[in-house]
């Protein structure tokens, strides 16, 4: 063979050769080394889909569930492969125009990139998911939909003790980092929801499905063992009585106030009535957002739960409590008398008293002596044993710490307020050191001026006089199913007792509390075959400097002997406690202890109470003011106007970039914008801000 030929055959061989390692390389490269194409592969025939837990229920406490699932659906949106999908169609069904498609789209993409799935338009309607899924082929592989467990309400009830939930933001996600949340989940926002969110939110799990070259669902990938299953949220067993909590919102319809009932030896919450509520089932669903911001801008504001986040004067039911502090420090004791000539005149102006005459301490609880009581406080501020006025006052001060006043209780529902009780500091600030006396705070001594209580710390004080001396904090659930794995329920077994109270100083003070019920201003609310120990209270108060019709307070527990119930009731602006909140509290009482309300004339008390109309009237002038606004400006204005902002501070909600709150002010900015209109962005100044919580924190 010529050499020449030789030599063209080797330079073909070594060619061949080298292309032929060049592509074992590149194949091993693909294959082995690089995972890119691997990937793309399996992702183009594989579905990876978040499979999300049931929340846990809540029982309450004979059972019964109260909060439980039912499954709706998110439209689920991978904006990285919505090319060539029917957006028209998608929109024709959504009812949103091209801008609204692609501003979610935007959004989608900025939140979670566009690699991955985001929540589209969440928890369609019937009709809405019907037309999607007759259609969803249309939308593949961009679009597909995602089942989500959201809550249901058997009893419709109870929605300021449950709270509700919301999609989680992006301060949320930063602030729980690592917790397993992801964007277009939702959490706990308010009540329970929030309080327990650990608890019953579960673990999500992830199911892997084959898809065919139509992107069409063929089953799952390798029989499921890839898949990892969702782990349901731990149940909720509350001490809730839904029956008494339902009697509870009948009888504070049309009215603005609260009722807190506990069982005294346990610390459990029976009822939690916050008036006005709302139905949580209107927090569920589609419907969602709509029924959200007409709660929110409602000028009774349903979204404040008074129970914990309220401030009132507890008027003559602290008369309970002077009395103890007095009979303990031995100022006065059982049978000590004071004359009252129909005021106190100890410190110049007169402070008047309805009944006069010269009572001991029975008389003087049963009758609501103010005079008495303030003897009562004047001896314990000037006890000879304090070295001086600022040391006193600040004794008498820790009794009510001891009695569960001036702090947060720690009750397991959020927003709670520590209500206010004076100190030497307090009076030092306002009138300057060595400038007050007893004299400066009298009002103190019959439940007014400086002190503040919320309508559970009330109810928790009957509890610890029923209780002869100690209270556990109150809580609504009494235990988790599977076990209380955070330690959340440890601090609601501990008995407060700070105080060594002899038990008989309590049964003096028992002995008055059944005088009220006997002859006193609670005869009219007697429980029939039932020893009630309870207490009037009429509390003045006052709205922008005008003074308003008198709160009406009642407080009680029951049976005298072996109690089971205790229970505070306060209705704003309903004059004497004796003619509303005494009879709620008596049916309360009834029903609780004997399950039912017993004969016609007690059923009947029943429909009347509810009928009664005590709305406030500014309140109402409040709502038509408002209702004109809305339908003269539209929800725009109130926002411009600063209602939004003054709402959302008033029941706690943060505004930031992602709430409910600030998603509405976006929506409005556009259709201001459509209309050539100014952009939104005028919200009043902090000290410009005043709405209805702003009277019951001055009351």
């Amino acid at each position: 063979m010529p050499s020449f030929n030789q030599s063209r055959k080797n330079v073909v061989r070594l060619v061949f050769f080298t292309v032929i390692i060049i592509l074992i390389a590149r194949l091993f490269s693909l294959q082995v080394i690089t995972s890119k194409y691997k990937i793309l592969a399996e992702d183009q025939g594989t579905f990876r889909k978040v499979v999300y837990p049931d929340r846990g229920l809540i029982f309450d406490r004979k059972k019964r569930t109260i909060l439980q699932n039912t499954i709706i659906y998110d439209l689920m949106v991978v904006p990285s492969k919505i090319k060539g999908t029917d957006t028209a169609t998608l929109c024709k069904i959504l009812d949103i125009d091209s801008a609204e498609f692609h501003k979610r789209i935007i959004t989608a993409i900025l939140k979670n990139r566009s690699y991955r799935p985001s929540v589209f338009e969440a928890l369609l309607s019937d009709e809405k998911m019907a037309k999607i899924n007759e259609n969803l082929y249309k939308f593949a592989p961009g679009y597909y939909l995602q089942e989500r467990p959201v809550r249901d309400y058997p009893y419709d009830a109870a929605g300021n003790i449950l709270g509700y939930l919301s999609e989680v933001d992006t301060n949320f996600l930063k602030k729980h980092e690592g917790e397993g949340y992801v964007s277009g989940d939702y959490a706990g926002k308010t009540g329970l929801e929030n309080s327990y969110e650990k608890v019953l939110m579960g673990q999500r799990g992830i199911e892997y499905l084959k898809r065919d070259n139509k992107n069409r669902i063929t089953g799952k990938l390798e029989n499921g063992i890839y898949d990892t299953m969702a782990v349901a949220g731990q149940n909720l067993y509350s001490s809730i009585d839904i029956e008494l909590q339902e009697l509870g919102e009948k009888l504070m319809q049309n009215k603005v106030g609260a009722v807190v009932a506990i069982d005294p030896k346990t610390g459990g919450i029976l009822a939690m009535v916050s008036a006005p509520t709302y139905k949580p089932r209107l927090l569920t669903g589609a419907e969602r957002k709509k029924h959200y911001v007409d709660l929110l801008l409602d000028p009774r504001i349903p979204f404040l739960n008074r129970t914990v986040g309220a401030y009132y004067a507890p008027g003559s039911t602290f008369k309970t409590l002077q009395a103890l502090v007095g009979l303990s420090e031995g100022v006065v004791d059982a049978n000590t008398t004071v004359v009252c000539r129909g005021a106190f005149y100890g410190c110049g102006r007169p402070m008047k008293c309805l009944d006069p005459g010269v009572w001991a301490l029975k008389g003087a609880i049963t009758h609501s002596c103010n005079t008495y009581f303030a003897v009562v406080m004047q001896k314990v501020i000037n006890n000879p044993k304090y070295p001086g006025v600022d040391s006193s006052i600040n004794h008498w001060a820790h009794y009510m710490n001891a009695f569960g006043l001036g702090k947060k209780l720690g009750v397991d529902v959020p927003s709670e307020k520590p209500g206010k009780i004076p100190t030497a500091a307090t009076y030092n600030k306002i009138y300057g050191e060595g400038h007050w006396n007893f004299c400066t705070f009298r009002s103190v001594s019959i439940g007014q001026g400086e002190v503040q209580t919320t309508p559970l710390q009330v109810a928790n004080e009957m509890a610890y006089i029923a209780n002869k001396g100690y209270y556990i904090t109150p809580h609504v659930i009494d235990s988790i199913e599977g076990g209380d794995k955070f330690g959340l329920l440890e601090q609601y077994k501990v008995r407060h007792t700070a105080l060594n109270i002899p038990d008989s100083i309590f049964e003096a003070v028992h002995d008055g509390m059944q005088g009220v019920m006997e002859s006193g201003t609670g005869r009219y609310a007697k429980v029939p075959g039932i020893v009630v120990c309870g207490k009037t209270g009429t509390v003045e108060n006052a709205y922008k400097g005008v003074k308003q019709k008198d709160h009406a307070f009642f407080a009680a527990f029951a049976p005298r002997d072996n109690p089971k119930i205790a229970i505070a009731v306060i209705c704003e602006n309903a004059g004497f406690g004796s003619s509303s909140a005494a009879p709620i509290a008596s049916l309360m009482i009834e029903k609780y202890l004997k399950d039912s309300i017993e004969g016609k004339e007690r059923k009947a008390k029943v429909e009347q109470l509810s009928n009664l109309d005590l709305m406030p009237l500014r309140i109402k002038v409040a709502m038509r003011t408002q209702d004109s606004l809305r339908h003269r400006k539209d929800t725009a204005y109130l926002i411009e106007k600063g209602f939004i902002k003054i709402i959302a501070d008033t029941i706690g909600i943060e505004e930031n970039e992602e709430t409910d709150v600030a998603e509405l002010k976006r929506e409005n900015n556009k259709k201001e914008k459509q209309k050539d209109s100014v952009k939104v962005n005028a919200i009043l100044p902090q000290q410009e801000r005043r709405t209805e919580a702003d009277s019951v924190k001055r009351d």
